[in-house]
């Protein structure tokens, strides 16, 4: 599954490139608690069809109704005027947060670009295939658009409003086993581009994750090439030194966000041992290699596990701060208390080791 800004952006350029009318609506503000962050976007077609989510769905039902009526002329009070960019807002009182299923005192501003250029469209999305940062202006006044790939946060003030898509997040996995698989689906479904290495035959054979990338180069190698950045994360699972431990090294030298590999607390000792003795590594040097990786959650099957390791990935790419309860290792050494001791439960607690 594609990056959902890229699949709204491709979606609105082939509509407007067939010469459909369409609408491009933008999370610029909100206040209070709000379904989606400022920077959502949703893409509207005049037959109806709509792509990507603004709220839980109650103001994209609101805005198909109002969007096709005036396209078919039966908006008698232009409730959406077909010109330059507008403003409107959703939740401003109770009863509209009610209606509009919006959380309590939630209050969202959306832009709405109508027929937005399909060559600027286009522009966009080849942009953003490439791996490029892109940053969007919207003139205000008459809707004019700009792209540049300088970074940025998006904002709005009186003339003009700036988005900012791209690169993608990108996943790098060391291993093509059972688990693997699971992880690659949820990475895919995330919206991260997933990539999977594995130089050895008798795993690939069975590889069947429709839009992962399989690479057979040797791990470090491909890390080397990969050139992670800030939106990559790199995740080793083959519990074979030979492979993992050099990916791992190659990867702690790069600004990926996120660096882990999988095995019990024993093993992960040991790995950071052999680190340290045989390529002069420090703990310092090894405070950003995580270890076992994943959420204490009770984790048994490799699907479960899968779950724990891409919770953490999240966790960490939205930059939460997790319970120190939620970690492996010290939830195991610390013997922490399973549902089943308090309520009568019958969860385990603790990722396969």
């Amino acid at each position: 599954m594609e990056n959902l800004d890229v699949k709204v952006l491709r979606t609105l350029h082939g509509w407007r490139r067939s010469g459909k009318r369409a609408l491009l609506a933008t999370v610029v503000r909100t206040w209070g608690s709000s379904p989606r962050p400022v920077g959502s976007i949703m893409a509207l077609c005049e037959d109806g069809a709509v792509v990507g989510s603004i709220s839980g769905g109650c103001i994209e039902d609101d805005l198909i109704h109002r969007f096709t009526t005036a396209n078919a002329g039966k908006d008698e009070i232009r409730s959406l005027p077909l010109g330059p960019p507008i403003f409107i807002r959703y939740g401003v009182t109770a009863e509209e947060a009610h209606r509009f299923g919006l959380p309590c005192g939630g209050t969202l501003e959306l832009l709405l670009e109508y027929d937005p250029d399909a060559i600027s469209l286009g522009e966009l999305v080849q942009g953003l295939e490439q791996g490029q940062l892109m940053r969007r202006t919207v003139r205000l006044s008459d809707g004019t658009v700009t792209l540049d790939a300088s970074p940025g946060t998006p904002y709005v003030n009186a003339t003009e409003v700036v988005n900012t898509f791209g690169p993608e997040y990108r996943m790098l996995l060391i291993g093509a086993g059972q688990l693997t698989e699971y992880l690659a689906t949820m990475g895919l479904f995330s919206g991260f581009a997933v990539t999977v290495c594995d130089p050895r035959e008798q795993y690939r054979g069975g590889w069947n994750v429709p839009g992962a990338q399989m690479l057979t180069g040797m791990p470090d190698d491909v890390v080397m090439a990969f050139k992670p950045d800030r939106r990559s994360c790199i995740v080793a699972l083959t519990h074979d030194p030979k492979l993992d431990d050099l990916a791992l090294l190659e990867a702690l030298n790069s600004k990926a966000f996120y660096i882990g590999a999988i095995g019990s607390r024993r093993n992960n000792a040991a790995r950071r041992q052999r680190m340290i003795d045989h390529f002069a590594e420090t703990e310092e040097s090894l405070a950003r290699l995580r270890g076992p990786i994943g959420l204490y959650i009770g984790s048994k099957t490799p699907a479960e596990i899968a779950v724990s390791v891409m919770a953490e990935i999240l966790a960490v790419k939205n930059e939460v701060i997790l319970p120190q309860e939620m970690d492996v290792a010290r939830a195991k050494d610390g013997g922490a208390p399973r549902s089943s001791d308090v309520v009568g439960d019958h969860n385990d607690g603790g990722v396969a080791e």
